[in-house]
């Protein structure tokens, strides 16, 4: 069957989840030790860029302070070198560790004596060397090409940092339900979603990185031309986009259209806080990449014309 990795990878999230999730806070609380920062910067790319987003979200809401999203090309292609006012953490994420333009960001940042953490699911790893700090993921292996326990345990490590720096957030419980109740979805809904275009996916809030992912999802394994939106920058034109042949897919219904001829599918509720939420809604996509990827015949775990890793300079 195709995507047998994908589908393995994305079921192991029901039991390295919570086995990791508790020594992120116990690691994270350790190497931060009460510091506090008047801003963080964040560098990554992929999948780990949506995980940036949901953490700029986190840090803004809880913690008060502002979040730049680093442009890595600005030190790599430009040669510039930043001014840091105050005491700055520098994050990187990335599932290889090897993304030689985030591990610059870090470098330069480093080299400004600010604060710098790696995440990352490979130990050893450029990003690990460059960075001060540094968490494994701890999640194994993936052998498909498509982040999906990487991704998921990205979103944990973020909580369990803004945890780190003082915040109250709920703790995360894992509910294996969530696996099962992803793939029916899938099951039920996706074959539908063929006939339509374009697809729209749509969130607010921390829901919006995952639906970032989700469209990312879509095209690297459904070979699906699809696009993310913000709720509320999807009413600012791209709103036209939703004629009776495209498909929204809401990730939450924080704000989503209404009064649209477009194909809507809501993704399920979990009943969980909406920090948290944001995990087993990002499973929900992985699953439905995966039920569309096959209905079209396509392999997931080696998706076309892409590499597990990507180096970018």
């Amino acid at each position: 069957m195709l995507g047998l990795h994908m589908e393995a990878e994305l079921r192991e999230q029901a039991v390295v989840l919570p086995q990791q999730a508790p020594r992120y806070d116990e690691e994270l609380a350790r190497l931060l030790n009460g510091k506090s920062y008047d801003l963080v910067v964040i560098a990554a790319r992929g999948s780990s860029d949506h995980a940036a987003l949901f953490a700029r979200y986190l840090i803004e809401i809880h913690l008060g302070v502002p979040v730049s999203l680093a442009a890595p090309s600005v030190i790599t292609q430009f040669g510039g070198h930043l001014r840091y006012p105050g005491r700055v953490l520098g994050l990187g994420i990335s599932q290889s560790g090897a993304a030689p333009d985030v591990a610059e960001v870090l470098a330069q940042m480093r080299e400004a004596d600010q604060d710098t953490l790696a995440v990352t699911n490979t130990e050893g790893s450029r990003m690990t060397e460059v960075a001060e700090m540094s968490l494994a993921l701890g999640v194994g292996s993936e052998q498909s090409i498509a982040a999906t326990k990487t991704f998921t345990a990205s979103l944990l490590a973020m909580v369990s940092l803004v945890r780190a720096l003082g915040a109250e957030l709920p703790s995360f419980e894992s509910d294996a339900s969530w696996i099962e109740t992803a793939m029916s979805f899938a099951d039920e809904h996706a074959e539908p979603l063929l006939e339509r275009a374009p697809l729209v996916v749509l969130g607010r809030g921390y829901a919006y990185p995952v639906a970032l992912e989700t469209a990312l999802k879509l095209m690297e394994c459904a070979l699906i031309a699809a696009k993310a939106y913000s709720s509320a920058d999807f009413e600012h034109g791209p709103r036209a986009l939703a004629g009776p042949d495209a498909a929204l897919l809401v990730v939450n219904r924080l704000s989503a259209p209404v009064g649209l001829p477009a194909h809507r599918l809501d993704w399920p509720e979990f009943g969980v806080p909406p920090e948290i939420a944001a995990v087993p809604q990002a499973i929900v996509g992985q699953a439905m990449a995966l039920k569309l990827a096959r209905l079209r015949g396509h392999d997931p775990d080696e998706a076309a014309r892409l590499m597990k890793v990507t180096k970018t300079t």
